[in-house]
């Protein structure tokens, strides 16, 4: 915004407090911003670089807390920022400092990068949290700023892919492209690179139903890493819930999101986008002023009985307090800006337990669920609850309402465990390929409740999972000690890469088997991005900080056959719309019949002998299913053994031992089993 057309008072006849942002409306801009305990609120506008101030005055309006303004002449582009005055009194959890320059929490879109300095923190840096510090912000800090919300999304819409439909694909934006040949090199690591003809291929070819973003939030480079020569890589540390974060975007421009979205939408494709509602990159009372603390500290945030101090159920320093009306409408708004105005068709809550925590612990009928549930446009999303946080009673697999999905975090450790040969575990086994009914078969709750896995962005990915023993986290700079420890991996005797073709070749069979018992287990398969082509991070299995190419996706290492096997698995899943899920974990929907059946290799039905067998590591599944007939399942982790088929003739379609994994021969009587393989056989009788 040039100086020649800088406004001049606010138009107080066409300001409104109805919508919270900065809002548009091809005349001027609606300035709006909620802090129920400030005494004025100062808005501050920039020139195009965000360095030299242009104009400043207080923001003329305000009801109900909601602070407002209206300035002709201002639009797209313009760079702008808060700084709100109230009383500093961090005893009673207010920390007002209007020294410090503030991002507005709505702000579409965001320009500049953090610079670390000790003037971004409200108190004095080296006394203690109770001196307010004078010093200027603004130089060090990002800008607002106000958004062009038109975009000609044609006819594009929400997908809706039937949940017993979906395969889901956990991928980091900038890692996914980073280093792709294919990817224009310009466009790596951003929207446009998500987007490009290379990537939207890949996940059409494999079989992939919705892409599920790691945070692509506006977030914080942590000021420890970057001393340590890290980044933030995984980006859980959200300084905006409206605005994408800026590296992500090579024009700068939301459109370019909005883009890439409407070109997966066009391939069949939908976005699920992992969002961190539960804390903010503010970090705890010790930590930086940048947005929510100088607005209304004592509102946004969840603050212990002694009010100094913030209360923390996430690790992180602390919580969001989703129990104040309007910190609840920020993040619905937020939810509701991403499915209308961005066409995003879900997501996943980040440590969602946070979200459903009251005065007595965690409660499925928290305010947040109950309103989401009600809600016209967003409960008709997706939507998947991380079903933990670290706080009392935080672990929750199984407790969210319906229509959320969960994280089932028992499916990735006792798929691990059975193909490791652990002892005991084929009733485990059973419980996971029927869907985990002992978590989720209650309260009306489908099968489809389940998000099955065997690794995500945090953990060891697949390959790393049958190289290492132990994690190799050096890198990370904690000495070793960060990650998790209970990894259930297994080096098969060498850590690490190796030119060893035979142990190569079995770890690729296990590969193989455990992502075919992922597809045909019920729930909802996910597939960390690479592990379909064996993605190493080199044994680090917290690469949260490592914005390299340990995390980068190595397109040129592809294991080719692995990725055959997935595609022919996702394929045999999806079979021609006749999808192997059903939403009753494998009860007839009429009469409640069971049409899942466990069979011994001796062909005879488990007896509880056979369950109480801890030396067993085979297993047999006869599935009725009601347009495919009977598909008979078998899981050996063990060596080459025989399983005797039930009666009949057996079309055998899948073998996992064999490359390619699709196969086509009759059999019956007794079938051969490869060790350490998944065998798939059709029946029409």
């Amino acid at each position: 915004m040039d100086g020649t057309h800088l406004p001049r008072s606010f138009d107080r006849a066409r300001s409104s407090n109805h919508t919270i942002g900065a809002e548009y409306d091809g005349e001027g801009t609606n300035f709006a911003l909620f802090s129920d305990h400030a005494e004025r609120v100062e808005l501050v506008l920039f020139d195009d670089s965000g360095t030299h101030q242009t104009f400043s005055a207080d923001l003329p309006d305000m009801a109900g807390g909601i602070w407002h303004g209206y300035l002709r002449g201002v639009g797209p582009g313009t760079r702008y920022g808060y700084r709100v005055h109230g009383p500093w009194a961090p005893e009673e959890g207010h920390r007002f400092n209007p020294a410090k320059l503030l991002l507005d929490p709505n702000a579409r879109e965001i320009s500049g990068d953090l610079i670390w300095d000790d003037a971004l923190f409200g108190y004095v840096i080296g006394q203690d949290d109770l001196t307010r510090d004078a010093r200027d912000s603004a130089p060090f800090m990002p800008k607002s700023v106000v958004s062009d919300p038109t975009f000609d999304w044609e006819a594009d819409r929400a997908l809706c892919h039937p949940w017993e439909q979906t395969v889901i694909y956990e991928a980091h934006l900038r890692g996914l492209t980073m280093l792709h040949p294919d990817v224009p090199e310009a466009a790596r690591g951003t929207f446009s690179g998500l987007g490009s003809d290379a990537v939207i291929a890949h996940l059409k070819d494999l079989g992939v139903t919705t892409v599920e973003l790691l945070p692509v939030h506006a977030f914080v480079q942590d000021r420890h890493l970057l001393q340590k020569g890290l980044r933030n890589y995984w980006g859980y540390n959200t300084l905006s819930f409206f605005a994408p974060h800026a590296a992500y975007l090579r024009t700068g421009q939301v459109r370019e999101m909005k883009a890439a979205i409407k070109r997966l939408h066009a391939a069949g494709i939908e976005v699920i986008l992992d969002v961190v509602y539960n804390h903010t990159a503010e970090g705890n009372e010790q930590g930086p002023t940048l947005s929510f603390r100088g607005i209304d500290n004592a509102s946004y945030y969840m603050l212990m009985p002694e009010r100094r101090y913030c209360y923390d159920p996430t690790g992180t320093g602390n919580g969001l307090d989703l129990a104040h009306p309007m910190v609840m409408r920020m993040v619905l708004d937020s939810l509701r800006y991403w499915v209308q105005a961005m066409h995003v068709d879900g997501f996943r809550f980040d440590l969602a337990s946070t979200l459903g925590r009251g005065p007595t612990g965690f409660d499925q009928r928290a305010a947040f669920f109950a309103t989401v549930l009600q809600d016209p446009v967003l409960s008709r999303v997706k939507l998947i609850a991380e079903p933990w946080d670290i706080g009392t009673g935080g672990y929750q697999l199984g407790g969210f309402p319906w229509p959320f999905r969960e994280w089932n975090d028992k499916c990735r450790d006792d798929l691990r465990k059975f193909w490791r040969g652990d002892q005991g575990m084929v009733p485990r086994l059973s419980q996971r390929l029927a869907g985990s009914p002992v978590q989720f078969d209650h309260s009306h709750r489908p099968a489809t409740s389940s998000v099955n896995f065997i690794a995500a962005h945090d953990g060891f990915t697949l390959w790393d999972l049958l190289s290492y023993d132990a994690p190799r986290n050096a890198a990370n700079g904690e000495d070793g000690a960060d990650g998790h420890g209970a990894n259930y991996s297994d080096s098969m005797g060498v850590e690490g890469e190796t030119d060893d073709a035979d142990l190569t070749a079995r770890r690729l069979r296990r590969a193989k088997a455990m992502l075919a018992t992922l597809v045909l287990s019920q729930g909802v398969p996910m597939v960390q991005a690479g592990d379909e082509f064996g993605r190493s991070q080199d044994g680090n299995n917290n690469a949260y900080c490592q914005d390299n190419d340990i995390s980068w996706l190595h397109w040129d290492r592809m294991r080719h056959e692995l990725v055959a096997a997935l595609r022919d698995l996702l394929a045999f899943r999806a079979g021609a719309g006749e999808s192997l899920a059903h939403p009753r974990f494998g009860r007839d929907d009429d009469e409640g019949r069971p049409k899942l059946r466990w069979l011994h290799p001796r062909g005879e039905g488990m007896s509880e002998a056979d369950w109480q067998d801890e030396a067993l590591h085979l297993l047999g599944l006869e599935l009725d299913h009601p347009q495919r007939g009977r598909i008979l399942m078998l899981f050996n982790a063990a060596g080459d053994a025989e399983f005797a088929l039930p009666a009949g003739d057996w079309q055998h379609v899948i073998d996992t031992a064999a490359d390619p994994v699709s196969c086509d021969a009759t059999f019956a009587g007794t079938l051969f089993l490869p060790r350490q393989s998944v065998q798939v056989l059709l029946s029409r009788l």
